[in-house]
């Protein structure tokens, strides 16, 4: 089937599919709790903290957010450090502070009220067009189509997308074919149904497609291809970082060094160290690191833990060293900041999941 095939069919069954769908979503929705309002500030912040979040990893961070800035005027007004502290443990880090920035901007540009179109939404810091479409679908009624990874997925079974999805040909396709899709009256319903759709049924490795609503409309089901698609490009092998990490003690307190606010975990708090380099010693490393990171000379003494930590693009095993400084004076050369802090005052600070995982331990 070719592309204009494709789109040919999207607008010819459009109607019937979409009644389908609606019929099935407000029939077996989860009751989650961003659909039970239209509030632009309630969606939005749903949308930013389920970006690659599952549902019941997303949902209590959406309610601690909520209650803890319950409005876009309280998040505007918080602190860097509050708002990394109610995202710590969701990764991702230069979304909270994109989410932080666009707060600002909502408050100090437009009194706190949100674009209502998509297009004025993605002027905004951090909403990029899945998340500007959300918005403006479900909190203002623009009928404009979202395309997640479950639209995608639902897509490519729907119209049989032999092409891998990466490609920006297939990606400019999707998207014509999720337009022509959308209702125009209830565009807000419709996008939650086709991401409800994937989340629960069109799932990646399982599609029910006996209990799907559309699967009448389903090529890639008709021809038993279902589980082929949506086509991917094969993934590069996945770089394996070897990390140290010091912790240096004084006076019952502890060093931590706040990460510069731009580039990976920026803002968060951690114990200095960093990479550890071809041929070196982990000691060897330590002693490096400490001297450009803060101006200090090193003896490493026991190892406290080694933990294991996956990113999006790479892992990292971190061992971690208890040292002592033995010339010296800490000074912040890379770090924002530089601070001694009390073992029972760690819960104060956001720290990246790599060193979350071994606190108990220091």
């Amino acid at each position: 089937m070719t592309d204009h095939a494709r789109l040919e069919r999207a607008a010819a069954v459009a109607a019937p599919f979409r009644k389908a769908l609606l019929a099935w979503y407000r029939r077996t929705a989860r009751d989650l709790p961003w659909r039970r309002t239209k509030d632009p500030y309630a969606v939005w912040l749903a949308e930013i903290i389920l970006q690659q979040t599952r549902v019941d990893q997303g949902t209590p961070y959406y309610e601690r957010f909520l209650e803890a800035f319950p409005t876009v005027e309280a998040l505007a007004g918080a602190s860097d450090d509050e708002v990394l502290k109610h995202w710590e443990g969701l990764g991702y880090y230069a979304r909270a502070r994109n989410l932080h920035a666009c707060a600002r901007r909502v408050v100090s540009d437009r009194g706190g009220r949100f674009p209502e179109t998509a297009a004025g939404l993605r002027a905004l810091p951090g909403i990029g067009p899945y998340t500007a479409a959300a918005i403006a679908g479900i909190a203002f009624g623009e009928p404009v189509a979202v395309v997640d990874g479950n639209v995608i997925r639902v897509l490519t079974r729907l119209f049989d997308i032999d092409a891998p999805v990466e490609d920006a040909a297939v990606r400019k396709l999707l998207d014509a074919l999720a337009d022509a899709l959308v209702s125009p009256r209830s565009p807000g319903d419709h996008n939650q149904a086709m991401m409800e759709l994937g989340a629960c049924v069109c799932t990646p490795r399982t599609p029910d497609c006996p209990a799907c609503p559309v699967a009448k409309w389903c090529a890639a089901s008709a021809a038993g291809r279902q589980h082929a698609r949506p086509v991917r490009r094969p993934k590069k092998p996945t770089p394996l970082h070897e990390v140290v990490a010091a912790v240096i003690r004084r006076d019952g307190a502890y060093l931590l060094g706040k990460r510069p606010p731009e580039g990976l975990l920026g803002g968060l708090w951690e114990f200095p160290g960093g990479k550890v380099q071809p041929g070196e010693t982990h000691a060897q490393a330590l002693q490096r690191e400490l001297r450009e990171e803060l101006g200090v000379d090193v003896a490493p003494g026991k190892l406290i833990a080694s933990v294991n930590h996956a990113y999006t693009h790479f892992r990292v095993r971190l061992h971690v060293y208890a040292c002592t400084i033995v010339s010296g004076e800490p000074v912040a050369h890379v770090h924002a900041e530089l601070r001694w802090v009390a073992k029972d005052d760690f819960p104060k600070y956001a720290f990246p999941t790599a060193n979350r995982k071994f606190l108990d331990l220091v």
